[in-house]
Parts: C-alpha cells; sequence; structure tokens
C-alpha cells in the first residue's frame, strides 16, 4: 500500500481537485483507493458527496485514537473508492495533538494498522504547513504538488522543499517527490507559460508533463458532490487528470522503491 499526500501551502491551487479526480482515475484502473479528507474545510468530502450527516467518524477521530481507518472509511459513489472525510473539529487537532506522544506520527501509526486493504491512500492535506500537514509527509512515501501557474507560486513551492527536506532528516527519510502537476494553465496567458517554463527549468523531470487547464467543468462538478471525471468525462480538465493519472501510475513504482 502505496501512500501519496497532496501538498501545498497556499490555497486555490487545485489540491482538493487535483486529490478527487487522481483518486477517482486511479480507481478506474482496478485500484483499491483511499481518500483522507485532512483539510479541516472538508471540501474533498463534499466534493464526492458525502453530506454532512454522514460523516459520523472523521479524520479528528482518527488522528486522536478514537476510531481506526477501518471503521472510519466510507465508500463512495465511486466504485473502488472509499473516503475518510473532514469535520470541522479538524480545525483544533493541531492544538490537542500538542499533548499527544509521537504527535507528528498520528496518522502514520493509523495507517499501518489498517492491513493493507487499500492499493493507494491519497491524503489531501490543507492549505499550510502545520502539524496536520507534517503528519502527512510523515505518513507518505511521496509527495504531489499541485502548482499554479503564477509568479507568487515559485516562493511557496521553494518554502515547501524546504519542508520536505526537513521532514527527510528528521522524520521519514524515505519521503520522495512524485512530482509537481502544473494547475490553472491558461495558454492565452504569457505569465503562465513563463512560471511554467522557469518550474521545469528548476525542476526538469520532477514536473510532470501533463498541465491541467482553467476550466469550468472542473469547477462545477464538487457542486453536484461528483468527481469531473464524472460529472463531464469529456471536458478538457477530465482529460487532463485521466493523463496525469496515467504518469502517477508510471511513477508510483519507483516510489514504493524508493521508499
Amino acid at each position: 500500500m502505496i501512500c501519496i499526500a497532496i501538498a501545498n501551502q497556499k490555497g486555490g491551487v487545485g489540491k482538493t481537485t487535483t486529490a478527487i479526480n487522481v483518486a477517482t482515475a486511479l480507481a478506474a484502473t482496478g485500484q483499491r483507493v483511499l481518500l483522507l479528507d485532512l483539510d479541516p474545510q472538508g471540501n474533498a468530502s463534499t466534493g464526492l458527496g458525502i453530506e454532512r450527516s454522514e460523516r459520523l467518524q472523521s479524520t479528528y477521530e482518527l488522528l486522536i485514537g478514537e476510531t481506526s481507518l477501518n471503521e472510519a472509511a466510507i465508500a463512495t459513489r465511486v466504485p473502488r473508492l472509499d473516503i475518510v472525510p473532514s469535520t470541522v473539529d479538524l480545525s483544533g487537532a493541531e492544538i490537542e495533538l500538542i499533548d499527544f506522544d509521537a504527535r507528528t506520527h498520528r496518522l502514520d501509526r493509523a495507517i499501518a494498522r489498517s492491513e493493507g486493504r487499500w492499493d493507494v491512500v491519497l491524503i489531501d492535506c490543507p492549505p499550510s504547513l502545520g502539524l496536520l500537514t507534517i503528519n502527512a509527509m510523515v505518513a507518505s512515501h511521496a509527495l504531489l504538488v499541485p502548482l499554479q501557474c503564477e509568479f507568487f507560486a515559485l516562493e511557496g513551492l521553494s518554502q515547501l522543499l524546504n519542508t520536505v527536506e526537513r521532514i527527510r532528516s528528521r522524520f521519514n527519510p524515505g519521503l520522495s517527490i512524485l512530482g509537481v502537476v502544473l494547475t490553472m494553465y491558461d495558454r492565452r496567458n504569457r505569465l503562465t507559460d513563463q512560471v511554467a517554463d522557469d518550474v521545469r527549468a528548476v525542476l526538469g523531470e520532477v514536473v510532470f508533463e501533463t498541465v491541467i487547464p482553467r476550466n469550468v467543468r472542473l469547477s462545477e462538478a464538487p457542486s453536484h458532490g461528483l468527481p469531473a471525471l464524472i460529472y463531464d468525462h469529456r471536458c478538457a480538465g477530465s482529460e487532463a487528470y485521466i493523463a496525469l493519472a496515467r504518469e502517477v501510475i508510471a511513477r508510483i513504482p519507483k516510489s514504493a522503491e524508493a521508499a
């Protein structure tokens, strides 16, 4: 079972959209997939049609040890895709976890006790580099970074990569960068191309070939509680995420081997 954290401390970069649609695409290939919603906003849960009333056990209870991964996971409308939803209670978890022993390893231990029920675990991290994201990185084999094609995104990426190095040196030496995916790409905007070129020049093959375009259907899908791949599988955004999933699958064995 490989665990992949989807993280960027900057909000609005398409992180949750990437988590939902990559999870859906992986499940469509026959993989048993679990999505962990580690963002207190709970957007991944909402985007997969999980009502608030259905979130009886969440990632909050999982982190504080009141439930197990197997007990908290619920099925979604996507075959072979389960989710551990998030609730607003998670917003206070970072403060509460300070009092726990091994507070950076709470999620890692919870996943380790899941008995290999899933093939792939994806973690949708909050838009910050706090204790929740650190837990995700400690528990993961690899990191997938959505990066919006804008100038300030480059500064955020540098900070994120520094955090990854600290996690490697202190907690999880096996953590690798699965890849950086360029999101909200607009070919009509020259700055978009410039940012994409700069990122590729610095990171090289770490950057996925697939870019995720700005697409109205990607924005509409969550309001219907569906991944874009199901809401409109022919739209440009869905086609891009299908292509990205192929690249992710090709890189997963390398990450597992490195870990």
